[in-house]
């Protein structure tokens, strides 16, 4: 569902990720522009790392759904999420605001109104051993830890499962894609925006606006999904998975 394009300029596609340098002693040049021009200080710096198809193999989400109603029944939930959407964009009437939202948000209402919470994050703990983690870049946020630096993870994946997928990561905060709950019980729509594109972008933006001023920050996600993140960064990789990595 994504669509293909050339990264901008200063974005170079990692396979083999390198290791995060050291802080350097004076501030950096913006690589892409998008920082502001005051002097910074404070903190070491920050990573932001997106989650789906950078830190993991694949996508977490049809994952969960899959522990919550089974596998077979979530993956053609999402095929005919994939139909409906098409035929309601055709007809101007997407529930999201592009084609990929749409089939986010026809999917989740489907598979996952009336789901209580705790059922929720009962399958949320069936998921953590399924997990296919990308061993080169748990090895970069780790580097990051050990330069002092915080690490943020940016993604479109629900707040239902992502606390434990991350436990034991030392992640410093999490930016993610929020569900409604009434009464104990999701209603399938979300609660804040969907955390990805541009959407993420403005999350980070707000984040760095309210925790810094910051040295310096440093981004990895995917191409072309994370752009628009990873424009705002001092120093942006696009992270390209093309083989299985040794899980954590």
């Amino acid at each position: 569902m994504q669509t293909t394009s050339s990264p901008p300029h200063g974005l170079e596609p990692q396979t083999g990720i390198t290791p995060p340098p050291p802080l350097p002693a004076a501030t950096p040049e913006p690589l892409l522009g998008a920082m502001p021009e005051s002097p910074v200080s404070g903190p070491a710096g920050v990573a932001f790392f997106d989650f789906d198809g950078t830190l993991i193999h694949g996508d977490s989400l049809p994952m969960f759904v899959g522990e919550v109603i089974g596998r077979r029944r979530a993956a053609l939930a999402l095929a005919d999420a994939i139909r409906s959407a098409l035929h309601r964009h055709v007809r101007g009437r997407g529930p999201g605001c592009d084609f990929p939202g749409s089939v986010k948000a026809i999917y989740l209402k489907r598979t996952l109104h009336g789901l209580p919470v705790a059922d929720a994050l009962a399958a949320a703990e069936r998921m953590v051993p399924r997990v296919r983690w990308h061993q080169p870049m748990l090895d970069v946020l780790k580097e990051h830890r050990r330069q002092g630096r915080r690490v943020v993870i940016a993604t479109g994946a629900l707040d239902l499962y992502m606390p434990a997928l991350l436990r034991g990561l030392e992640v410093d905060d999490l930016l993610a894609t929020g569900m409604e709950v009434v009464d104990g019980r999701l209603t399938g729509r979300l609660s804040t925006a969907n955390c990805v594109r541009l959407d993420k972008a403005e999350r980070v933006t707000g984040w760095i606006a309210g925790h810094g001023p910051v040295a310096a920050t440093w981004g990895y996600g995917n191409h072309p999904s994370d752009l628009p993140m990873l424009a705002l960064m001092h120093k942006g990789e696009v992270v390209r998975i093309r083989r299985r990595s040794n899980r954590r």
